[in-house]
């Protein structure tokens, strides 16, 4: 059988997948719809403005002796800026790095140091942390401040001047080149509980087909979590953690009206949500129950917003606290070094508002169009999908990082067998749902088994009186290891409940067999705070450390 080769006309466009592309449709369909920057003074431009500005900073940017390959660094809050530097950077052929602004000081001078950048986009709330470390970088040759006042750029050699003047002075046009889709466009840091933050990169090529994926997963679901054309769009995940989950491109690529809220402040959020009629979001667990805990959540009406939630597992008692208040919430799942969604959990439209309707959206989810997802045991060999035999998650998409910037031997790891390993466990029902049972390393080995902290959490969430929880491992001369449990209560029941009324929760499961009884915790920890990283996960590894000692 021979195979025929590709007849390409000389002439022909060879159209690489650049991010460039993602605006072609929104300019021709909705050059008028609104972006909206929540910070003060609010500011709104319109998708043809945003364009113009694209080119203004990418002229202003090579005026700064930028070069493809260059890295560009940014540390902002989540703004209409952030929104241009997610295009022009990368349209420039340089490399956009997302500068997680929660990391420590000294973490901060790593990851710019390690990832070579070479101009920085500062914010100007971050301009004494700059001051601090600005003498340990290596490599880092001009400034442009970021500010919502009339901040002046500090004076001196490595200040070009601030962004907005910057930008009024550029030129309105600029033809930004074809180049090789695979060509770095990203760079941003793993927010890992252990070591130095790993550097995590994506292509043009894995950045747009990230985002014609999650736009065809969204778009595909028959009513419950679609997102469409006429929705609002409005990141609650930081702009600088994951490209806030590729939900800005997925946005603007559709053309939907944007609006980006500055700092995380609950009623700040919900008078964007009433004021610009906010209908799509996603955020980690922590940042819904803030929202929906701030006073001003009972004046709102929140019955038309879809949230996607990721980054921590979501317990059932906070999606029925959610849809009490009419909030479409589902499950998505991913991670840093997936770019980062690999699922959605869709509820079927013969299921919606049904018995199974709350534990179908705590779900990890089915997989987007192109994701080969497998649970697997430790031969690499498939775990049966019946919804209990559990293995480890093991995934393959044409948009997963290839490795960690300048880490040979962790990239090799993160690809043992030709998968990408997630060091999540967890089970495949008949109907494909994907349930994540718990972190490889945050499983409780005890009694001979294994034991999911994240289903003793989600046990305890269903105490009235209970805010948060979280179950760590701690070791024991006998089982090896035993369940700890930290709970936060709500504010008004401090001291109104015993340890013994959680922990009876849990017997009471494990009596059912609903779990183990190695699952029941000796130890019930009344704390007022639980430990969590720069973007809002749970850090059990410093919870462990704390109760160790």
């Amino acid at each position: 059988m021979s195979v025929h080769p590709i007849d390409r006309t000389p002439q022909a466009y060879g159209y690489p997948l650049l991010i460039k592309q993602l605006l072609h449709a929104a300019l021709a369909s909705h050059p008028d719809q609104e972006i909206v920057s929540g910070l003060q003074p609010q500011r709104r431009h319109s998708y043809r403005e945003l364009n113009q500005r694209i080119q203004r900073l990418g002229n202003t940017l090579r005026e700064l002796g930028l070069q493809a390959g260059n890295t560009v660094a940014v540390m902002d809050w989540d703004s209409h800026r952030y929104l241009e530097c997610f295009f022009a950077v990368p349209m420039l052929g340089c490399v956009l790095q997302t500068v997680n602004v929660r990391l420590s000081p000294e973490q901060i001078a790593y990851t710019l140091n390690h990832a070579q950048a070479d101009v920085l986009l500062v914010h100007s709330d971050f301009l004494p942390v700059l001051k601090q470390i600005r003498g340990d970088l290596t490599t880092l040759a001009r400034c442009v401040l970021l500010t919502d006042d009339d901040t002046p750029a500090p004076r001196g050699p490595g200040f070009a001047g601030e962004y907005e003047a910057l930008l009024a002075q550029a030129a309105p046009q600029y033809e930004f080149p074809d180049f090789d889709e695979n060509a770095r466009a990203t760079t941003f840091y793993t927010t890992g509980t252990t070591g130095v933050p790993k550097g995590v990169y994506f292509s043009h090529r894995q950045l747009v087909l990230h985002t014609l994926a999650t736009t065809a997963g969204l778009a595909l679901a028959p009513q419950q979590g679609r997102l469409h054309r006429d929705d609002v769009y409005m990141p609650l995940t930081p702009m600088f953690h994951v490209h806030a989950w590729g939900l800005p491109y997925v946005a603007t690529m559709a053309g939907l009206k944007q609006v980006y809220p500055g700092r995380y402040v609950p009623d700040t959020i919900l008078r964007l949500i009433a004021a610009e009629k906010v209908t799509f979001s996603h955020c980690v667990p922590t940042i819904l129950h803030m929202v929906l805990s701030a006073p001003l959540a009972s004046d709102v009406d929140l019955s038309q917003w879809k949230m996607i939630i990721g980054g921590s597992a979501m317990t059932s008692t906070l999606a029925q606290t959610a849809r009490a208040h009419g909030i479409d919430v589902f499950t998505g799942y991913g991670m840093s070094e997936t770019c980062p969604i690999l699922s959605l959990a869709h509820v079927p439209t013969a299921e919606l508002d049904g018995p199974n309707d709350i534990a179908i959206r705590v779900k990890t989810g089915r997989p987007l169009p192109l994701v080969a997802l497998r649970t697997v045991d430790g031969d690499m060999q498939d775990c049966p999908h019946d919804g209990h035999r559990t293995g480890e998650v093991v995934v393959r998409a044409p948009w997963l990082t290839q490795g960690y910037l300048h880490n040979a031997e962790a990239s090799a790891a993160l690809w043992e067998g030709g998968w990408l390993h997630t060091q999540d466990i967890g089970h495949i029902d008949a109907q494909g749902y994907l349930q994540v049972t718990d972190r490889i390393k945050d499983v409780i080995k005890t009694g001979g088994e294994w034991v999911s902290s994240l289903e003793i959490e989600e046990i305890i969430a269903r105490h009235p009186a209970v805010a948060e929880t979280a179950v760590i491992a701690v070791k024991d001369a006998k089982w090896g290891e035993r369940p700890v449990a930290l709970v936060v209560l709500k504010p008004d029941q401090d001291g109104q409940v015993r340890a013994d009324e959680i922990r009876a929760l849990v017997a009471a499961a494990a009596q059912d067999g609903v779990i183990s009884k190695f699952a029941v915790p000796d130890h019930i920890e009344f704390v007022t705070e639980l430990a969590r990283t720069s973007v809002g996960k749970l850090n059990k590894r410093v919870m462990r450390e704390r109760y160790t000692g």
